[in-house]
């Protein structure tokens, strides 16, 4: 018996944008359809693709329900890794609020080979310091599948102005859903400003904001003499775009900011059309002179 609708309270009233150390947001426990401000769960089948997946009894099969809602169905959508806060339904309601397009998402959550959300080396306009993907040869990481129409994958894309999104190639990075069914083709943002890394070069695995923030503080006098010494003088000064910039120089300077050859050798490519059996490649954007997003 699937459980039911998930309360709108649970998994909507933190919003990393306007209270940055709830940071990544409220993950959903279970896959799930983000559609008209809800999140309803996903229930999985085993042996299955997600479009055969169940939503509570009334509604059936995701495909299906896809399809009476008259919107993409899966096979004309993108999958999108998310590593950080595009699996918390608060931070995509946020996102696609005031665009003229309806955010009927579903999100499937998949065992990502190669990955794993460490931290990325910049600091959000709103204060929280977000994730990036780290290559982890051999390591396992259980993540959110985002699949996207093409209306949603371009406004998605314009929210990412610190990251290039990359198709990962399977045999490095392969992706299953949690029914046992292999992904093709799935993308993920990657950092533009590279990972941040500890005194001893091992990067830093994302955490809860108020720790990683104390953490980053206790590495550097100079850091601490521009950002605070504390959390909440962190969220204050961070707020100043200038601030933001002299510490990312500071993470650059002290070695902490790490690129990762493996994902540069990706090469971004324009969309073609999507066809019904695969989604198309994308490209990079150029770097903001302000470190906003």
């Amino acid at each position: 018996m699937s459980a039911p609708e998930l309360d709108v309270d649970d998994l909507f009233a933190d919003d990393p944008m306007t209270r940055p150390l709830t940071y990544p947001g409220r993950i959903p426990p279970t896959s799930g359809l983000f559609a008209d401000g809800r999140y309803t769960r996903l229930d999985v089948v085993d042996g299955e693709p997600a479009e055969a997946w169940v939503l509570e009894t009334d509604l059936g099969r995701l495909g299906d329900h896809l399809d009476q809602l008259g919107v993409a169905p899966m096979s004309e959508r993108h999958r999108v890794i998310a590593v950080g806060s595009n699996a918390a339904p608060s931070q995509l309601h946020r996102k696609f609020v005031n665009h003229d397009v309806r955010p009927v998402i579903p999100l499937t959550i998949a065992d990502v080979t190669g990955i794993a959300p460490g931290v990325s080396a910049h600091i959000n306009r709103n204060g929280y310091i977000p994730a990036a993907p780290i290559v982890v040869p051999g390591e396992t990481s259980r993540l959110f599948v985002l699949w996207l129409d093409e209306p949603q994958f371009e406004i998605l894309d314009a929210t990412e102005p610190n990251y290039d999104r990359r198709l990962l190639p399977l045999d490095d990075f392969p992706v299953v859903l949690t029914s046992g069914v292999p992904l093709q083709a799935c993308y993920v943002y990657v950092g533009k400003h590279g990972y941040l890394s500890d005194e001893a070069g091992q990067a830093l695995r994302l955490t809860e904001q108020r720790a990683l923030i104390t953490r980053i503080l206790g590495l550097s006098t100079e850091l601490r003499r521009l950002c605070g010494s504390t959390v909440p003088e962190f969220l204050t000064r961070v707020q100043d775009a200038t601030v933001r910039e002299d510490a990312y120089e500071i993470f650059r300077l002290e070695g902490w900011a790490r690129s990762q050859p493996e994902f540069s050798t990706i090469e971004p490519t324009d969309r073609p059309l999507l066809s019904r059996k695969e989604c198309a490649s994308g490209s990079a954007r150029d770097l903001p002179k302000d470190r906003q997003v």
